[in-house]
């Protein structure tokens, strides 16, 4: 029996935790072939990934796919669905738009060659082992069909059917995580496996947070990198900071033993600022003036008196001035600012476009010429108004990069309503 998934925009992100927190995928776009062998320090829990010599093995961003499917089974069990099934039906441009591929040609064949990764990669694990149980060996899927009309032979998407280990985990409540949308935007391979181990260790531990030791973090991760050099890697992402949800923080970065720190942004609400204004988000250790350690204080630096750019990047102002999406306030009383329609009080204390065009004054240059471009006719204020509304209803689908949003929603409008203009 097969069931339509429900439409993308509709679902809460889920993430199977038995994968988040142990080493079950390449965390490299190169092909990785070496397999991973991974025994907790209690000797309680083995993993071991074997990959396939044509394929390679899966890797954290084929995982990508597994959290869609993961998300909308969960979606359908909470909906009441008790007749479900491990094998999917879907429309293969919805699963890449929702997990921000694009929907190009490449996207479709980024996406083939990921479900063969999938199929291919061999996991031994005695996760949820019991008693009639001591191991279990499977594939993430078990096969996944084009299918067609018989008549016209034109497409009716794809069935992908998810290995019964998986599917079985996936339907037990308290095995998925709630996830943020802005995780498909995270570029790093460790740093998309670090927020997924972040959210499993230190979501249900309050402003206390989890704290682990870097030679823990490396063997949980299953990088092929050295310990120096994975170490290195997770410093400038603590010093970065800009994981969604997760503060990170170095315990003990001069030590030869040094320890990671992760904490729910939001439970760090209460130690705001008597001004209100949080606390600086990156490197917990600031001593290099160089270093990025921003604050509301030094925040007006970012945008240089003379220089070309119209205005710091929107997610940057939320990034500094806020510790969450969610905590964001879309409270716009100032017809003039375009950002504090979407950043709320945080953008007005941003350094201020000119007024005029509000998409050729917000929008980078080359984008803002890419859209007239490609997307003739279109008046781009009124777009961006209907956009600007989104995202206000919207916190959780805050872009990391406004301008490069915006440009993939104009082409998605474009395309959908380019018949209506003059001249198509």
């Amino acid at each position: 029996m097969f069931f339509t998934l429900p439409d993308f925009s509709d679902i809460s992100l889920r993430d199977y935790q038995e994968t988040m927190q142990r080493p079950f995928f390449s965390l490299a776009k190169k092909k990785r072939l070496k397999p991973i062998d991974y025994l907790s320090p209690d000797k309680s829990v083995h993993v071991h990934v074997s990959a396939n010599p044509e394929y390679g093995m899966a890797t954290i961003w084929d995982a990508d796919i597994m959290i869609y499917l993961a998300s909308h089974l969960n979606e359908l069990r909470e909906r009441g669905d008790n007749d479900l099934s491990p094998t999917i039906r879907l429309q293969p441009g919805n699963l890449l738009k929702r997990i921000c591929w694009g929907v190009s040609g490449r996207a479709y064949e980024r996406l083939i060659a990921a479900l063969d990764r999938l199929q291919a990669t061999t996991i031994k694990t005695n996760i949820r082992a019991n008693s009639k149980t001591r191991e279990t060996t499977f594939s993430w899927i078990d096969s996944y069909t084009h299918l067609v009309d018989e008549k016209t032979q034109r497409s009716l998407g794809m069935e992908i059917t998810l290995s019964k280990w998986f599917f079985e985990g996936v339907l037990e409540k308290r095995n998925v995580l709630a996830i943020s949308p802005l995780y498909f935007e995270i570029t790093s391979g460790l740093g998309k496996w670090l927020y997924r181990a972040s959210r499993k260790h230190a979501g249900g531990n309050g402003a206390a947070g989890f704290t682990i030791g870097f030679e823990t973090l490396h063997q949980k991760s299953g990088s092929e990198s050295s310990l120096p050099s994975f170490k290195k890697k997770i410093l400038d992402l603590a010093r970065a900071n800009n994981l969604p949800e997760i503060y990170l923080e170095v315990i003990g970065a001069d030590m030869p033993r040094p320890k990671l720190k992760m904490v729910m942004r939001k439970y760090l609400d209460g130690q705001m600022a008597n001004d209100g204004t949080p606390p600086p988000l990156p490197s917990p250790k600031c001593a290099d003036p160089a270093s990025q350690c921003f604050s509301q204080a030094n925040f007006e630096s970012l945008s240089p008196s003379g220089s070309d750019e119209k205005f710091v990047d929107p997610l940057l102002t939320r990034q500094l001035l806020t510790r969450t999406a969610a905590s964001l306030k879309f409270e716009d009383t100032d017809p003039a600012n375009p950002h504090a329609q979407i950043y709320g009080e945080a953008a007005r204390q941003a350094p201020q476009p000119p007024r005029g065009s509000r998409a050729q004054d917000i929008l980078d240059r080359e984008i803002y010429e890419a859209i007239r471009e490609e997307c003739p006719g279109w008046d781009l204020d009124v777009l961006m108004k209907t956009f600007d509304e989104f995202l206000g209803a919207n916190p959780n689908e805050l872009p990391r990069n406004y301008s490069k949003r915006f440009y993939g929603f104009v082409k998605k409008h474009h395309e959908r309503n380019k018949y209506q203009l003059p001249g198509f």
